[in-house]
């Protein structure tokens, strides 16, 4: 059985009204009353709530025209171009609207608001617009009344706590060096830097990301005796990221009184005659061999560290998806006489003897060409810069033509002469 009790007023024991109707208006409380909900309460509006501030937030992101209503907040999504947004033709005097950069592309594409025949602080759209045009912005507007018009009550550019990078792995190898003639030293490998494997650093997306590969040394004649020529760096740069620079090869040395000596570089050229070996650069690359015909540094280890003359083998690295060599140190050639020393592992370079011509060394691996005696020397190897990132998050935006493939859930990105990679 069901009770019902008719009463116009409920008080407290002390006469103050807790609930009162007066026609079709019904108070709940009186002034400098607190009306308290409880913890695990919800209060349900089915109807038209006034004198609320809070808005009603939509929960479709909007990507093309539409017009707002009155009470509601809008996330906007202007990635795929700009785009406007009519205001209420009829707004009453408190009416709020709030819109949000969604996509956090209002800088790029900007959100345009029509307020028609209305004004926005004052102006009426046939006079100015307003234009939203900060990437982050949030604005919230409320109506003043036809003097005025609309008015935004906040507007703020929040800051991009949780910006997203897109991560990468790189391989970085420099340009070798070249090898001298006169009983002269192999070249220097090209400096080795990779995080394959590793720690993959993160990239800005939208950013462009500069990439320079360095070239090989150039040859030199055997006779007059020349110095080998150290190869060019190779560079990956970028707002964000700590600049990667692989040292070029050092140029090897001659048997000629002041060019004995090989040069410093990722690895360091081989000496000639009585010269020193140049050094490696640490983390990249090895010494070069003392002594006449010395071998080139490789990546992976010095110069004739596998016999007299041996360049130095240079690292294996599967960033493409198969094993590959880079990096490896010119043969020497210690006298006309002696016999062939190879290269290292990773395009280093042969020596040759007498007369004979050396070859160049492998392009894109880095390698140092080949020492000789009295024929032209060959050129170092180019170097190579290779990026590796997944697949899902590949813009697919570069200059300088890499070769890009796929290798399981990823894209390779090589490099093989200079250009940029857009995150």
């Amino acid at each position: 059985m069901s009770s019902i009790i008719k009463v116009n007023t409920v008080q407290d024991t002390d006469g103050n009204n807790i609930i009162n109707e007066n026609a079709n208006t019904i108070t709940i409380g009186a002034s400098g009353d607190t009306i308290s909900i409880p913890s695990g309460a919800t209060l349900a509006n089915n109807g038209t709530a006034t004198g609320f501030a809070s808005i009603d937030w939509q929960s479709t992101v909007k990507t093309a025209n539409f017009t707002a209503a009155a009470g509601e907040g809008y996330f906007i999504n202007t990635s795929g171009g700009a785009f406007e947004v009519d205001l209420p033709g009829s707004p009453s005097v408190g009416d709020t609207i709030e819109f949000v950069d969604f996509s956090r592309s209002f800088g790029t594409n900007n959100l345009t608001l029509d307020q028609g025949s209305n004004k926005f602080q004052s102006q009426i759209a046939s006079t100015k617009k307003p234009v939203l045009s900060t990437d982050g912005q949030n604005i919230r507007i409320v109506y003043s009344g036809s003097v005025q018009g609309w008015i935004p009550t906040t507007d703020d550019d929040v800051e991009y706590f949780t910006n997203p990078t897109r991560d990468i792995e790189y391989l970085c190898v420099a340009g070798g060096g070249s090898g001298a003639g006169g009983d002269g030293g192999g070249g220097g490998a090209g400096g080795f830097l990779t995080n394959f494997g590793g720690t993959a650093i993160g990239l800005t997306p939208g950013t462009a990301y500069t990439v320079t590969v360095g070239g090989g040394g150039s040859g030199v004649p055997g006779n007059p005796k020349t110095q080998g020529n150290s190869g060019g760096n190779s560079v990956l740069s970028g707002t964000g990221i700590t600049t990667i620079t692989s040292v070029g090869g050092g140029g090897a040395g001659s048997s000629l009184d002041g060019i004995r000596n090989g040069l410093a570089g990722g690895s360091g050229g081989g000496g000639g005659g009585s010269g020193s070996g140049g050094s490696g650069t640490s983390g990249q690359g090895n010494d070069g061999a003392a002594g006449a015909g010395g071998g080139g540094g490789g990546a992976g280890e010095a110069g004739n560290t596998d016999g007299s003359g041996h360049g130095g083998d240079g690292l294996s690295n599967a960033i493409t998806g198969a094993a590959t060599f880079y990096g490896g140190g010119g043969g020497g050639s210690p006298s006309p006489a002696s016999p062939s020393y190879p290269g290292g592992d990773g395009g280093g370079g042969d020596a040759v003897v007498g007369g004979a011509n050396s070859n160049n060394a492998t392009s894109n691996l880095g390698g140092g060409s080949g020492g000789g005696n009295d024929g032209t020397i060959g050129n170092g190897g180019s170097g190579v810069v290779i990026l590796r990132v997944l697949t899902s998050e590949y813009p697919g935006t570069t200059t300088g033509s890499p070769t890009v493939t796929t290798d399981g859930s990823h894209k390779v990105i090589k490099f093989t002469g200079s250009g940029s990679y857009t995150a």
